[in-house]
């Protein structure tokens, strides 16, 4: 039985996300590293959109949404019970927060020189404003986002906050959001983090198997 194929990109918080599900309930898959700026034809063929992670399945379905993969990997094995942690609705509007506005704040505060309307540190303010903030108060009372486990919304968010806190990283050690940072720091020491964020050469059509 042929395995699912991973188009995916090794820092992409999307491509993260869904290489996180996949790893944690033991999809065994093919994975294929891709460089954005030489897109394979292979990947464009099944979806022409051109963005990661895309996932191929054997019997020829197309998953191309981050959190699509997400849920059908945890459908597919769920060990720890991410999907039952918390309230589903608390779930869905802490990822809609993060996909949506936080994502836009994210992108102008990593690139404030094209979107010069704002400052660096006006972006930076406002993303706090949005999402920080309450992350941070929510992780002052649980150890996770929704409670005493992991859950879905932990998984799908920590690859932007990562990403955030990249951005200035001497800033992030010294903002005062004490329970974020250990939250971010438990995620990015854990076994399934560096099992995920293992480099791979970039995919050429012929190459053997990179087996994930």
């Amino acid at each position: 039985m042929p395995l699912p194929i991973l188009y995916s990109f090794r820092r992409c918080p999307y491509a993260i996300r869904a290489r996180l599900a996949l790893k944690y309930a033991q999809v065994p898959l093919e994975l294929r590293e891709v460089v954005l700026r030489h897109k394979p034809q292979a990947m464009l063929a099944i979806s022409p959109k051109g963005t990661v992670p895309v996932l191929q399945l054997p019997h020829g379905q197309i998953i191309d949404e981050s959190l699509d993969i997400m849920n059908w990997a945890l459908q597919q094995a769920d060990p720890q019970g991410w999907l039952n942690q918390g309230d589903t609705q608390a779930t869905q509007d802490l990822i809609a927060r993060n996909d949506g506005p936080f994502k836009a704040l994210l992108d102008r505060y990593k690139y404030p020189e094209r979107h010069p309307a704002h400052t660096f540190a006006d972006y930076r303010d406002q993303a706090i404003t949005l999402c920080i903030h309450g992350l941070n108060q929510r992780l002052t009372d649980t150890p996770f986002l929704l409670g005493d486990k992991p859950s879905l919304a932990d998984m799908a968010i920590a690859p932007f906050i990562r990403q955030f806190a990249q951005v200035d990283a001497e800033w992030f050690a010294n903002a005062p959001f004490p329970a974020l940072r250990s939250w971010l720091n438990h995620w990015v020491e854990s076994p399934l983090f560096h099992a995920v964020m293992a480099k791979y050469p970039a995919w050429q059509a012929g190459d053997a198997p990179t087996i994930f």
